[in-house]
């Protein structure tokens, strides 16, 4: 039994300093986490979302495709549009100007949840293909559209946000009715992993 001690002992010893550094490596890329609460990488970028209202096929980015029996697919069930259900393949630009050049989309959906507050939950990537990133971030999240600024998390990524993780501070940065809106994206990563 002696024997077997010393090669534990020492396997927990190496195990107990990997777990305490602060990169690892997986798939070739080495990670590295943020010190101090500080992100490890900041990003922010605007995205643009133009619902289909019956009238502008040509320039909608998104779509209600479920609605509830009181409402139908091209105008926003009610006040507070519960049980709306949206996807979008938005532009996600640098700049708050919808007509920059894209970086990226912003896909996924959205649906409102709540029937006396104006609120959504998000589920949605941005997938870049750009010179500057490869890739795409993925986010979830609570939307409480009333708040001035909302956050929701980042859950993962590939490419250059490979296995990602940390929080996305949302700004509704301009609405027009329920056709056209923009959300400034402010990206704090605390996870980062690099090609080693």
């Amino acid at each position: 039994m002696a024997g077997v001690a010393k090669p534990f002992s020492a396997l927990l010893l190496c195990s107990l300093l990997l777990l305490c550094t602060s990169t690892a490596m997986i798939h070739g890329k080495k990670m590295r986490l943020a010190s101090s609460h500080r992100p490890c990488k900041r990003l922010v970028f605007y995205f643009h979302d133009i619902i289909y209202n019956g009238k502008n096929a040509k320039n909608a980015t998104s779509a209600i495709v479920g609605a509830p029996a009181w409402g139908n697919r091209t105008i926003l069930a009610g006040q507070s549009h519960f049980g709306d259900l949206v996807v979008f393949d938005d532009p996600v630009t640098l700049d708050n100007n919808l007509h920059s050049t894209p970086v990226g989309r912003a896909q996924g959906f959205y649906f409102y949840d709540r029937k006396d507050v104006f609120t959504a939950w998000l589920g949605f990537s941005f997938v870049f293909n750009s010179t500057e990133h490869r890739g795409s971030i993925n986010f979830a999240g609570a939307d409480p559209l009333m708040n001035k600024t909302r956050d929701i998390s980042v859950i993962g990524g590939t490419g250059d946000f490979f296995m990602a993780r940390g929080i996305a501070t949302l700004m509704t940065d301009a609405f027009e009715g329920e056709v056209y809106f923009r959300l400034r994206v402010d990206i704090k990563l605390y996870e980062c992993w690099e090609k080693a």
